[in-house]
């Protein structure tokens, strides 16, 4: 490849181009260079290709500003007090429903939309003191100011998913162990993570080829509301970004299910789409109408276990009073079946699991070295250049978090009755922070995020069976701590773009999950404390804990019935393990086509997307991947090619108004329609609307099998 750059921004058409009286040929060695991807980048577009100061990527100079003003307010008692108000708030709101159905999610969105008018209004109405030295007011709130409260709001505004260890402790095993237990956990999960994304940064943001295209949404947004003007954006004329954003505030809740078609590139989401054919329209329905694992006597769409009657699978009656495995009643009573859709879900796990690590090996092996030995002033992007004022972050403090909380580990395993060894603590630290870099750079590319809770599952099944306390902590560590890791490297992608000091940036994050989920700990006592039937199915005011329930439900078939009896040779779902090889082997075919014909097709296929796009079915259909795919065609293909002005201006802008208005719309339906009277308001009118109810009539709303157990009988095999 080697191309010309022309005009006033070098853009690639021709041979060569002449800068500053220099000719320079740009082949693939120097497009590496200048973007920092040291693979085959399917980001990189040739057509709007530019090297002056400015991102190579037209997604990012389209939502990214390319000046700082290293003199602008943003570690001042103004954004940490309104981002510590947030940290309080939305975290304890949250926790507060999560409990409930219909629950309700207060996101981030919200805490940057509300955040705006707070700031302004403070900047108005507060008196100019000072307090030690800094000013109380210190002028018009800044975009940077805005950036750090808003990170402070969403770092630990959902539940800590150790509060669902807590929690299930409580309801299913009658275990209630003191506050300093609930902390250390709860600390421990969501901070450990900190650690080893620090480390990793500079890896996963450094690199200008790690663009996180959802960071873009916010960056889009954050410059909109604050007015801010850059080169990138463009010089369409039309309506402005503010009046835009405004216009284009509803809601898209089916569309955006699975994140905003408008935020990942469109090769990523035909990856996405391909999968989704491939899995869920061809091989789905071979499997569920050739009764494959006897998938055929259940609904095709269930996230629930049956047994071989084809009712919901009854969990007490193979347990014992201590709640460990009574083998005798597990063989009289039946196996455990899954539908076809989720059944294949789980193998769509497993080969996204190993097909991202043969994938890391075959495409960023040559990233990840040359990123190792690479400091931040020798990065190629102007953004990183312009960081480089800042003080850094001392790798020592990530040292010092990730000793803290490796300590708060131990003592929450050893001090109390966990049955979870040490060295299983350790190993599901291993596996979280070996996937932290391959799994977050294929999400800072395509905006998809590979899990790794069924694999976790799945392992200490095998290793610990019968030990459900441990297999929900070694799952929560094992997973948690890299998802936690990737949600620190994402922010402080955010506040690199934003130029966000690194070391207010650490500070923040730190204090904000300390607080939040200090917070959300509270929250959850006070709530079993005083609500009575806290997690009973007929609690009056609707806290039955669904999450709860199936994270419970889950610790009993993983840790106590195990994956030995489910996955194990001769087992109904023993073939699906064969997906870890297809995993193995799939990555390997795109790779050794495109050496030998290095411009085909195949250079787009990319398997761990394809493999875990699908990851939201069940309980997401066809009804959110189809127009989600169909949103993502128009807007990232047909208008980018056609009308690159009008998607430069308004792409991220149009997605933030979108999904503000999901955050607003969510909150706004609930507290006035749904929480008031148990929801039942419009129950005898707008509820019975046919748009509203006509999904309810198809079998797959009604649950319907397509060969349906015969009532007396059984199905599946005669002997487990």
């Amino acid at each position: 490849m080697s191309q010309t750059l022309c005009g006033s921004y070098p853009s690639f058409h021709d041979e060569k181009f002449d800068l500053d009286d220099r000719k320079l040929t740009l082949d693939d060695a120097r497009i590496a260079e200048v973007a920092g991807a040291f693979f085959d980048d399917l980001n990189i577009d040739l057509d709007h290709l530019e090297l002056e100061d400015d991102s190579p990527y037209p997604e990012v100079r389209s939502a990214v500003a390319n000046t700082d003003d290293p003199d602008m307010p943003v570690n001042t008692i103004r954004a940490w007090l309104i981002g510590t108000i947030w940290a309080i708030i939305i975290p304890g709101l949250n926790q507060f429903f999560f409990f409930r159905y219909p629950s309700v999610v207060v996101g981030n969105l919200v805490a940057q939309l509300l955040s705006f008018p707070i700031g302004r209004a403070w900047a108005a109405v507060v008196p100019n003191w000072s307090i030690f030295g800094m000013p109380l007011n210190p002028g018009p709130f800044s975009v940077k100011e805005h950036v750090l409260t808003t990170i402070m709001a969403g770092v630990g505004a959902s539940s800590a998913y150790a509060t669902d260890i807590i929690a299930v402790q409580r309801v299913f095993y009658n275990q209630t162990f003191n506050f300093s237990y609930q902390w250390f956990v709860v600390m421990s999960t969501q901070m450990m993570g900190f650690s080893i994304g620090g480390i990793a940064r500079r890896f996963l943001v450094l690199p200008p080829s790690m663009i996180w295209p959802a960071n873009l949404v916010y960056c889009a947004l954050f410059n909109t509301l604050h007015s801010q003007e850059y080169a990138g954006i463009g010089d369409r004329g039309g309506i402005s970004r503010e009046r835009f954003f405004v216009l284009f505030t509803f809601d898209w809740a089916q569309i955006a299910f699975i994140g905003s078609p408008l935020a990942t590139p469109w090769w990523a989401e035909a990856n996405i789409l391909l999968g989704f054919i491939a899995f869920f329209w061809i091989i789905c329905p071979a499997l569920y109408y050739s009764n494959s694992m006897y998938t055929a006597h259940l609904p095709v769409l269930s996230t629930r276990a049956f047994d071989n009657t084809g009712v919901h699978y009854n969990v007490s009656a193979i347990i014992n009073d201590d709640l460990t495995l009574n083998v005798e009643k597990y063989k009289a009573y039946s196996p455990l079946f899954l539908s076809s859709t989720f059944a294949l879900s789980y193998g769509l796990s497993f080969a996204s699991i190993t097909s991202t690590i043969v994938h890391a090996c075959l495409y960023f092996r040559k990233q990840i070295s040359i990123q190792a030995r690479r400091s931040l002033t020798e990065q190629p992007d102007i953004h990183a250049k312009l960081m480089s004022r800042y003080r850094q972050v001392p790798e020592w403090w990530y040292g010092i978090i990730f000793l803290t909380m490796f300590v708060f580990g131990i003592i929450s395993i050893e001090l109390w009755p966990t049955e979870f060894p040490v060295w299983g603590f350790i190993l599901a630290l291993i596996i979280s922070f070996a996937y932290v870099v391959p799994i977050g750079m294929i999400q800072a590319i395509t905006n998809q995020q590979v899990g790794l809770n069924v694999i976790t599952e799945l392992i200490i099944g095998y290793i610990l069976p019968g030990r459900p306390i441990a297999m929900m902590m070694f799952k929560t560590w094992g997973y948690i701590t890299m998802t936690q890791a990737l949600q620190f490297t994402s922010d402080f992608k955010l506040g690199h773009y934003m130029k966000i000091p690194p070391r207010a940036m650490f500070l923040c994050q730190v204090l904000a999950t300390m607080v939040a989920g200090t917070v959300q700990l509270g929250v959850q006592a006070w709530m079993f404390t005083n609500i009575d039937g806290m997690c009973t199915p007929e609690q009056k005011d609707g806290f039955i804990c669904p999450s709860t329930t199936v994270f419970g439900t889950a610790s009993i078939v993983w840790g106590v019935i195990g994956p030995a009896h489910q996955f194990s040779k001769g087992q109904i779902f023993y073939p699906l393990t064969l997906f870890f090889l297809l995993g193995a082997i799939f990555p390997v075919i795109p790779y050794a086509i495109t050496r030998k014909y290095p411009h085909s097709m195949f250079k787009y296929l990319n398997f761990p997307v394809i493999f875990n796009g699908t990851g939201m079915i069940p309980p997401a259909t066809a009804i959110n991947y189809v127009p989600w795919g169909m949103v993502g065609f128009i807007f990232q293909y047909v208008v980018r090619r056609r009308h690159f002005s009008w998607w430069t201006k308004y792409n991220y802008v149009l997605s933030a108004a979108l999904d503000s208005g999901v955050a607003v719309g969510i909150v706004l339906i609930f507290f006035c329609l749904q929480y008031p009277k148990n929801g039942t308001i419009g129950s005898t009118n707008i509820a019975l609307w046919w748009g509203n109810n006509v999904y309810l009539n198809t079998a797959d709303g009604q649950g319907v099998a397509h060969i349906p157990p015969v009532d007396g009988e059984t199905f599946g095999p005669t002997s487990w």
